[in-house]
Parts: structure tokens; sequence; C-alpha cells
């Protein structure tokens, strides 16, 4: 059976850069079995009712501005799944979670990037999520949670986004050997709690985590909440492993968690 994965996306340069982070990235795919398809959760989709994709062959969205002009060639044409996406629809009907089919959208930052690194030949099919962040952390699991049965046929499960993502915060020309101990404390706070699987404390993050108001500002949790619809999709295991934590621009977080 396939783990499931929270992954930082990180910002959008990190699709163009090398460094212990990409070059992580780059042979993680390769370490895990070929999935039959990949299920992504993205903090650069947002909902309120879950989106599931159902389309043929996505298109890649820049949903940035002001970055080199290599990062606006690159295209990702992964292909979808119709079938995949029928079963996600059934399980979501058969745990009554209100859901809307979306078949134009394409793959955005948050998608693609982490895609192109584990799978750069675009050949493993996508069924593209959205994430909501007005929903209480134990709905957001439970989403996850009725999709676990999709980690026994070979369907791999990524919510993408960031443990530490406060783009006000951001020092882009300190080195990155500095870390901010803001961002540190969070993650080590998060680590415990993964590890022992406490969703009791991690459902209530915003008020119990040290400096969780700095790592997961009140302007956005988008990018934090993908790792519970990760988690929710082995909840019969609750296991988790910290495969990869480095820091860019004084605090962003690149955190790989596995569950599972």
């Amino acid at each position: 059976m396939l783990p499931s994965f929270f992954i930082a996306h990180g910002a959008p340069l990190l699709a163009i850069e090398n460094n212990t982070y990409t070059q992580f990235l780059n042979t993680l795919g390769s370490t895990l079995p070929r999935p039959k398809a990949v299920v992504l959760f993205s903090a650069h989709w947002e909902s309120s009712t879950q989106k599931v994709s159902d389309v043929n062959e996505y298109k890649t969205i820049y949903d940035f501005g002001g970055f080199p002009e290599s990062l606006y060639r690159i295209q990702y044409p992964a292909r979808g799944d119709s079938e995949i996406a029928k079963e996600i629809k059934e399980l979501f009907t058969m745990h009554g979670i209100p859901f809307e089919v979306e078949t134009n959208r394409g793959l955005d930052h948050g998608a693609w990037v982490v895609l192109r690194m584990l799978y750069p030949n675009a050949d493993i099919p996508v069924i593209s999520m959205s994430v909501d962040p007005n929903l209480k952390p134990e709905e957001q699991y439970k989403i996850g949670q009725s999709l676990s049965e999709l980690r026994e046929k070979d369907i791999l499960i990524i919510g993408s986004g960031g443990t530490v993502h406060n783009l006000r915060a951001l020092k882009m020309v300190e080195d990155d050997s500095l870390v901010d101990q803001w961002a540190l404390g969070f993650d080590e706070w998060l680590a415990i709690r993964l590890k022992n699987w406490d969703v009791e404390s991690l459902f209530k993050y915003d008020t119990l985590a040290p400096t969780a108001n700095l790592a997961v500002p009140p302007y956005g949790n988008e990018h934090f909440i993908p790792i519970f619809y990760a988690m929710g999709a082995v909840d019969n295991e609750k296991t988790a492993k910290l495969l990869h934590r480095s820091y860019r621009y004084g605090n962003l977080s690149h955190s790989v968690w596995q569950f599972g």
C-alpha cells in the first residue's frame, strides 16, 4: 500500500533551482513504487466546495508574476483519469462529502512544480483537488480519510503546500543557513505532534503551536492545511516520518512528510 505525502512546493523559482531540496525531490519519485495515478490537493486551488478534476490533458497554469521567462516556458502536460475521478466521486458520495467536478482547470504551480520533479515525464495520470481553508482541520482530515482505500489501488495521495509559509516575513537576500528561530520552533512543535499522531493538538495548532501566527499567518492558512488531507488518507495506520526539511529566505519551510 502506498503512503501519502505532504510536500512543500516552495516559491515558484524552485522549479528551476538546483539545491538540496530539489535534489531530494528529483530522486523521491524513483524510490517509490510506480503509482497508478496521483491525487493531489494543492494550496493554490481554493474552493468552498470540494473540487475534483476530470480532464483529459491539463494545461500548465502560471499563477505567479515577475519571475524569469524560463519559468513561463515550462510545460507539464499531465493527463487525467476519468475512471479514478469517478471512484473519487463515489467515495465522496458514500461519505457524505459535497463536491463539484471541474473539467477545464489546468495544473497550478502548487501541483506541477512538485509533480515535475517526482515524475518529470508527465506520464502518471493526475487528479487535481482543491482545498477549503474555511473548513475545520477535522473536516479536511475527514476528506482525506474518505479516500484512504485509493492507496490500496496504488494511487498516491499528496498534499502540496508548506508548513511555514509567510510571504511577508521572507528575507530574500539572506544566507539560507540563517533560519529564524520562530520557524524552527513551529516546525519542531509540529514534528512532535505528527510523530505522535496527536490530532487533538494538531487540530488546534493555531492556538497551541508556538508562533503559529507567524508560521501560518491569519491572512492565509491555505498552504498549511493540505497536511490534514494527506494525514487523513492514512488514518488507519497513523504513522508519520519526516523525510526532508530545509529552509529558504530565512523561514520558508521545505518539508516532506511521509504518512503511512
